[in-house]
This record gives C-alpha cells, sequence and structure tokens, in this order.
C-alpha cells in the first residue's frame, strides 16, 4: 500500500530523529567523536577518521537512501518496515551495522 507525502516524511523523521538520538547518547556515554549534520532532507554522520555515512530522504520515491563506506542503499516502506530494495534487510538494524562497523561505536536503538 502506497504512503502519502505526508505519511512519508513523518515516518522518516521519526527514524532520523531514532538516529540522532542514539548518536547523540553514544557521544555522552561512550565518548565517541562523531558530527551530526541534520539539514532538510539529509542526515550526515562525520566520524573521527573522516568516513561519513549519509542518509537522506527521496521524496518522489518514498524512499531512504543510505551512504556508507561500503556502498550505497535504498529503502522503502513496507508492510510496517523500512526495508532495502534488493536484499530486504530491516534499515535501522542495517545502519547500527554500518555505524559499528564503520567508527567502533554501538548504537542503542529500540527497532
Amino acid at each position: 500500500m502506497a504512503i502519502t507525502d505526508t505519511e512519508f516524511h513523518r515516518l522518516a523523521d521519526e527514524i532520523f530523529g531514532e538516529i540522532e538520538n542514539a548518536v547523540e547518547k553514544a557521544i555522552d556515554e561512550q565518548d565517541a567523536d562523531v558530527d551530526i549534520n541534520a539539514s532538510g532532507n539529509v542526515l550526515q554522520l562525520a566520524f573521527e577518521d573522516n568516513s561519513q555515512i549519509v542518509i537522506n530522504k527521496q521524496e518522489p520515491l518514498h524512499e531512504i537512501w543510505l551512504a556508507t563506506k561500503s556502498g550505497g542503499y535504498h529503502f522503502n516502506y513496507n508492510d510496517g518496515k523500512w526495508l532495502d530494495t534488493r536484499n530486504g534487510l530491516e534499515f535501522m538494524s542495517f545502519v547500527i551495522d554500518a555505524i559499528n562497523k564503520q567508527s567502533g561505536i554501538l548504537l542503542e536503538i529500540n527497532a
């Protein structure tokens, strides 16, 4: 079932907020060195080694795109979950794993 633009933005903003809050908590608790830049449709995480993870909303497609050192991924909302369009992996689990692999930071997010 298709979602509206309004629903898409609400759902994407919720997930962006969860990531941002978890990264801020990791900064406090793990003394993590992460710069967070949330601007418009983009959430950018820059790590100590100068690598980045970029998450952005693709409104026309109702997708969230994720760019990591290991590649680019597209997620769409299906049956209450954000799933990778290629392999069906769940977005939040994938993001937690990508951040850990790229920076050593372990996020606590109740996905």
